[in-house]
């Protein structure tokens, strides 16, 4: 075995090999796990998996024992733009979120705000492990304003899908502007910067947006859309877009929990996918979290975290509540036919498959990333934390990712064989900047609502419960008075 070198994080440099030694590895392959192993790097590439693994000359050894390698995570769903109102909507229905940007607010976002967010969103997604992110870019009113959302993701060294949208605008119109055939034509898409759509189905029988479907067809472009949504689009969308022949493997269902079972089928035999957000789902009610029904119908599933003007964007909790929201509903299934489950269906595995494998088949990437395997992409992430409680001891590495481990253990992050992120510490990507640029998108945005229109969007007034009216009454010993 060849001297490697222990290295600082100034030590990480293009082109100079790393290899993680003696780690938990999960490979999300054939594979399984392998313990006490070690993943070698070079270049962009994973070169080798395996143990005591000989190394080039001058490679950089990290030490990864007491720790899990996994791949990178993948987010297939991400309102990045939206980071810069973080957690302002919080308390909101779903309702109140269409309302504020689609009908109300939507309209003061500037090209900036759009890049604000999008790089404090792509900075977040490194720092957590997330090393591919859709940016589900719904609000690019012109071309000006994808070139801001571009220039932000390029701007931090992680992998990205600009899905270029307009929520202001119909999409059978936007779509085929020459302004926006002429700004995909001139798209330079690659492995790290990616290109699709987003749109949904929303007309009714008229289906307005054949002509979106149809413009993504001559750009050859995927399509990411939001399906299943309760009382925005079901069923009907899903025939328009099926008896239309728009229903391909190219095509991801964003949400997809409230769909008739020929809905379902129709997803499965024409090889779409389902984008999960169980977190958004559970709480702004686009039915229950649709983990459960993909299962059911064999549909792949990928994971996303929708929008931080609600939730945080840890994975971590993303994979934790799917498999849980699942395992409730499976528990509700047997109960109400009087029965008890003896076994979960769903394991911690199929959760980390769906946040790293699931996330690679949806975005039609499963040759290049999504798993610790020798020629791929090298989208890697250690889990380590030597003074934390959590760490210790490793027994199920895949329930331990899913239910134990916090963004606070993301020791090293990866991204096509760049380190980003060592010892805990992002390399070379101070936050102040970052946060500068949105602290001025907030200073501009809150301006053009007024102070009074802001904490009212902020503290939706809430209707008061109504009061059940109890046959019991505490009779107090002392007093003999009713309570």
């Amino acid at each position: 075995m060849t001297d490697a070198v222990a290295p600082r994080a100034e030590d990480f440099v293009p082109g100079r090999p790393v290899v993680f030694r003696n780690a938990t590895v999960i490979t999300v392959d054939s594979a399984g796990v392998l313990e006490n192993a070690d993943v070698l790097v070079i270049d962009d590439t994973i070169a080798g998996v395996g143990h005591d693994l000989e190394v080039p000359a001058g490679a950089l050894e990290i030490d990864a024992k007491g720790g899990i390698v996994m791949p990178g995570m993948i987010d297939t769903h991400r309102h990045m733009w939206q980071t810069a109102l973080r957690g302002y909507g919080g308390d909101w229905a779903l309702s109140q979120y269409f309302v504020f940007y689609y009908l109300t607010w939507g309209h003061v976002f500037r090209a900036e705000d759009i890049a604000a967010g999008n790089q404090l969103s792509a900075l977040e997604s490194i720092d957590d492990g997330v090393t591919t992110t859709v940016d589900w870019s719904h609000a690019l009113r012109t071309p000006d304003y994808a070139d801001a959302a571009v220039e932000a993701l390029k701007s931090i060294p992680g992998r990205f899908v600009l899905a270029y949208g307009n929520y202001l605008g119909a999409p059978w119109e936007w779509m085929n502007e020459p302004g926006f055939r002429t700004w995909v034509e001139n798209f330079k898409a690659d492995d790290m910067m990616g290109l699709q759509v987003a749109f949904d189905v929303n007309s009714g029988p008229d289906f307005h947006e054949k002509a979106a479907f149809e413009a993504a067809r001559e750009l050859d472009l995927r399509v990411t859309t939001h399906a299943g949504v309760w009382g925005v689009n079901g069923d009907p969308n899903i025939e328009y877009m099926y008896d239309h022949g728009f229903m391909t493997d190219k095509v991801t269902y964003v949400h997809a929990s409230s769909l008739g079972p020929d809905s379902y089928h129709k997803i499965a035999a024409t090889g779409g996918t389902i984008s999960i957000a169980t977190e958004s789902e559970q709480s702004a009610g686009q039915g229950y979290p649709s983990a459960w029904v993909a299962k059911k119908y064999g549909i792949t599933a990928s994971l996303s975290m929708d929008t931080s003007v609600w939730w945080s964007a840890d994975f971590f909790s993303v994979m934790r509540s799917t498999l849980s929201s699942f395992r409730s509903r499976d528990h509700l299934e047997a109960h109400s036919k009087g029965e008890t489950v003896n076994v979960n269906r769903m394991k911690a595995e199929d959760a980390v498959w769906q946040a790293t494998m699931g996330g690679a088949h949806t975005l039609g990437m499963a040759d290049k990333i999504g798993s610790i395997t020798v020629g791929k992409k090298a989208d890697l992430v250690l889990l380590k934390n030597d003074e934390s409680p959590v760490m210790t001891p490793i027994l199920n590495p895949y329930a331990h990712v899913v239910y134990q481990v916090g963004t606070a253990d993301v020791h090293t992050v990866v991204v096509n064989g760049k380190v980003v992120k060592y010892e805990g510490a992002r390399i070379g990507l101070p936050l102040k900047p970052v946060a500068d640029r949105v602290a001025a998108s907030v200073e501009y945005v809150r301006g053009e609502l007024g102070e009074e229109a802001w904490k009212e969007w902020m503290n939706p007034a809430l209707p008061e419960d109504e009061p059940i009216a109890n046959p019991y009454q505490y009779l107090s010993e002392d007093d003999g008075h009713k309570h």
